[in-house]
């Protein structure tokens, strides 16, 4: 028996519990510290009432008989795909019901997704970068190569026609940065993606955030990307659904490489190793693109978007450069007086009591950069921020 020896060539622990670790070991040390967390960008609200009366009833529905339910369609029941197909058209863009997949969560499709490429394949990858796009790829054994994500470009880097890649990585608004790319910066990744024939790999789970209509939402928007793009959205930030695990992934019909269409691969892929999200969950994200679901939603985004805007404000006043804080949950925050980043974790810690995430975490890129979540409860961003000037200022 042989194992799988590219596993050797990853980092020995993921990211946000090395920050686990650290914290434990603080809060253990100082068990009075009043520890305010704004690292892990996972969600504090409840779930929207609209989803959790969905849910409840469909509970009901599964102690009858006459309504009970087994196995589901693993791409997803009609009722969600159409909800979803109907949520895309009403931002100008138009989907097949048979390119949505539902599934448990981006982040399990941005990884079983590499089922339909071969080994040999150059990845692009920005940095600073979502660690699960690189591990992922270092787990199949494939080439990875950078995008030079920095302070000059906003972290929105282009396409670099010297550099020859054939799976592409962008995440717009991005995470860790919270920079959001314009049409332009999109169109032009598109026809990098078209002359090379490259797949592009769009994580969209923070589209939600962006406010400016200017600033486009899907991939979809951009002509020619359904030639040559996979987009990846979650129920997560949109809803809550960090503990409940939902989201879906478009595949275009039309996309085909090398006379193999990836639309019917992977529908072969997930009904082969998957079997479909729970009848109850799908109800629930159904309902949130009801008209009182809408409403429920858009008031938890724009709690986050005030939290955003409070962190924002305190930059300017302390005259921090950073990106995101716009259309965006991220704050991404130049360290001050030229600290590199988990440096200045332990300085935030160990001083304001207030938890953040070192870029350095995302990539060469971010070891002078630092990462701030907007998911957190309203008083206690207040209170860290107030923190975080008293230190600062």
């Amino acid at each position: 028996m042989k194992v799988n020896h590219n596993f050797a060539n990853i980092a020995q622990s993921y990211l946000f519990s090395t920050i686990a670790q650290k914290v434990a070991d603080y809060t253990a040390a100082h068990p009075d510290a009043p520890v305010i967390r704004m690292g892990i960008g996972d969600v504090t609200l409840p779930l929207p009432q609209a989803s959790i009366d969905a849910m409840h009833a469909a509970v009901d529905e599964l102690s009858h008989q006459e309504s009970f339910r087994g196995y589901g369609p693993e791409q997803g029941y009609d009722f969600l795909k159409d909800a979803i197909q109907a949520y895309y058209a009403s931002h100008g863009t138009q989907l097949e019901s048979d390119e949505i997949f539902v599934s448990d969560g981006a982040k399990s499709d941005v990884g079983n997704i590499l089922d339909l490429f071969d080994q040999d394949n150059t990845v692009l990858v920005p940095d600073p970068v979502y660690p699960v796009y690189v591990d992922t790829n270092t787990m199949a054994g494939r080439k990875i190569l950078y995008m030079d994500a920095n302070e000059s470009n906003g972290f929105l880097p282009l396409p670099d026609p010297a550099v020859k890649a054939d799976i592409i990585y962008l995440c717009s608004p991005n995470n860790p940065t919270g920079a959001v790319y314009d049409r332009a910066g999109l169109k032009a990744w598109v026809d990098y993606a078209l002359a090379n024939q490259a797949v592009i790999l769009f994580d969209a789970a923070y589209e939600c955030f962006v406010a400016d209509e200017n600033l486009p939402r899907s991939i979809f928007e951009i002509e020619g990307a359904k030639k040559c793009a996979i987009e990846f959205c979650s129920f997560s930030k949109t809803a809550g659904f960090t503990g409940t695990r939902c989201g879906y992934t478009v595949v275009p019909l039309e996309l085909e490489f090398e006379g193999m269409n990836l639309n019917k691969m992977w529908l072969r892929r997930q009904t082969t190793k998957f079997n479909g999200v729970a009848y109850i969950v799908q109800r629930g994200a159904a309902a949130v693109f009801t008209e009182e679901g809408v409403k429920q939603v858009q008031e938890h985004l724009d709690y986050y978007r005030e939290n955003a805007r409070i962190l924002a404000d305190a930059m300017d006043e302390l005259g921090i450069w950073y990106t995101g804080g716009k259309n965006s949950p991220y704050i991404w925050l130049k360290c001050p007086n030229g600290m590199e980043s988990w440096e200045f974790f332990d300085y935030l810690l160990e001083n304001a009591n207030v938890v953040g995430t070192p870029g350095a975490g995302f990539g060469e890129n971010g070891k002078n950069f630092f990462r701030l979540t907007a998911f957190g409860d309203r008083d206690k961003t207040k209170e860290a921020v107030e923190r975080i000037k008293k230190l600062l200022s």
